[in-house]
């Protein structure tokens, strides 16, 4: 049972992979923004993975955040989401981002349980 509270910490090193300048959503060498975000939504869907029934996941709906302050190569990156509200299969989540003690990033995410095999039916 998912139940509000429940959290998950992901981590990151800052490579070239995930800069702005490989991921194409700027130009200089430091933590893409979509790279943190995609981040917060694996801590999210983390928090919530083991109370899924067989057979389930869950699939990202929205999320908002803010992106406060650049992490260079090398830099370690933590994003927390928690379990703020669940309505069926609607699971809301704060969800922050840090490089030490130096907040990168906060915002909401929303996910959706499914079935995986209905959903991925849906591809045609």
């Amino acid at each position: 049972m998912i139940e509000i509270g429940l959290k998950h910490t992901s981590e990151l090193t800052v490579t070239d992979t995930v800069t702005a300048i490989k991921m194409g959503s700027g130009d200089m060498p430091v933590l893409a923004t979509p790279a943190m975000m995609a981040l917060m939504e694996n801590a999210a869907m983390l928090a919530v993975d083991d109370e899924l029934p067989e057979g389930c996941t869950t699939v990202g709906g929205h999320i908002e955040s803010s992106h406060l302050k650049p992490s260079k190569i090398g830099d370690r990156v933590s994003a927390t989401a928690e379990v703020t509200k669940v309505d069926g299969k609607k699971i809301e989540f704060k969800v922050s981002a840090y490089s030490g003690d130096a907040l990168l990033g906060e915002g909401t995410h929303l996910r959706f349980i499914v079935d995986k095999e209905r959903f991925m039916s849906k591809l045609g």
